[in-house]
């Protein structure tokens, strides 16, 4: 009644057309509201139990265990992938941890090299072609899709040791702790999930869907289609032959350059008059890209090093035109640099013979 009380509300609650990549997201908002109500009043209190009371080496030793036996799921759907050599290492993983690692409390593998996989048969379906389906949300379990909902049945019935030739009585209890095991180790997550997440099911739909995506194509999923790559780019041989490309337009096809309004009858690259010597002719206007051919004759101004070694002269280009040249007559120079003649009378020297 719960159930159905929360899937009415949340049909009455959601507006507008349904999303097209989430077409059960009425139904889905409603099963996980339904989900973290449960645990929140159910789960979420005995996983904190469970913190409380297990220590830290025993909560990795239940870890551990059900990490072990889930590599028996993960050998089986290894050998349906045809990825043989990880499923060599599976299997000498499951045997070094069964029996050096007491029955899978001590997780010895990893410690040699034998990473811990994941494969399902979701993934196994993926690898053989079939298509995801819609993203569904299933009670007490969370986010799936049609092609794992299946292939997580075959899974518990066929390969999972935990649920497959078990009572009923002890596939729950084993279920059951395996879920406060696993929920255990995400409560500083879902803590923080739910402080700074305005819209956890979206959040938590799209980063379920990545990471199966990663799983599926063993870490290197493909890159979305309008992706950015740098070798398409380059690879446009015309990229830079469109003449349009260094324009000085804007968006609107406009120049941006600012054209220098002159008196008619005067050139409109110097404002000279007509028939003198510049770069364009006259009554044209000049192009602002092209180089006045004068500017490319112009003598070079020298450095202070080249003077240096032609003249011995220290000072710079400035201080030096500062100087009055030589070449100038004595009546011409600005009053601050005329001569000061000296009024000192002029002493006879003793002639020597």
């Amino acid at each position: 009644m719960a159930a159905l009380t929360m899937l009415s509300s949340a049909c009455a609650t959601l507006d507008g057309p349904p999303n097209p990549d989430d077409p059960y997201e009425r139904y889905n908002r409603a099963m996980f509201e339904f989900n973290d109500t449960v645990d929140e009043y159910a789960f979420k209190p005995l996983a904190r139990g469970y913190n409380f009371v297990m220590p830290d080496f025993a909560s990795r030793g239940v870890t551990n265990f059900f990490n072990n036996l889930d590599d028996i799921v993960v050998f089986f759907n290894q050998i349906f992938q045809f990825k043989l050599a990880d499923a060599a290492a599976t299997s000498a993983r499951l045997v070094f941890n069964s029996t050096f690692g007491l029955l899978g409390l001590i997780d010895v593998a990893s410690d040699m090299g034998l990473a811990k996989q994941n494969e399902d048969f979701g993934q196994t379906l993926a690898v053989w072609g079939v298509g995801s389906g819609n993203y569904v949300v299933l009670p007490f379990i969370g986010p799936s899709t049609i092609r794992d909902t299946a292939g997580l049945a075959v899974d518990w019935t066929y390969f999972d040791p935990v649920l497959n030739n078990q009572s009923d009585v002890g596939a729950l209890m084993g279920l059951t702790i395996k879920y406060i095991d696993v929920r255990a180790g995400l409560l500083k997550a879902s803590n923080i999930l739910e402080d700074t997440v305005p819209d956890r099911y979206a959040f938590v739909r799209d980063g379920w869907l990545s990471q199966r995506e990663f799983l599926i194509y063993d870490g290197n999923p493909p890159l979305a289609e309008d992706s950015f790559s740098e070798d398409e780019l380059f690879k446009d041989e015309n990229l830079f032959e469109d003449e349009n490309l260094f324009n000085d337009e804007g968006l609107d096809g406009e120049s941006q350059i600012p054209v220098e309004q002159t008196a008619p009858g005067t050139d409109t690259q110097r404002g000279t008059q007509p028939g003198a010597q510049s770069g364009t002719q006259p009554g044209t206007q000049s192009d602002p890209k092209q180089v006045n051919p004068k500017i490319l004759h112009e003598p070079r101004m020298k450095s202070n090093m080249e003077m240096i070694l032609e003249g011995g002269r220290t000072r710079a280009p400035e201080a030096a035109d500062a100087l009055p040249a030589d070449d100038v007559p004595p009546d011409e120079l600005p009053a601050d640099q005329m001569p000061v003649e000296d009024d000192t009378p002029a002493v006879d020297q003793p002639v020597t013979e």
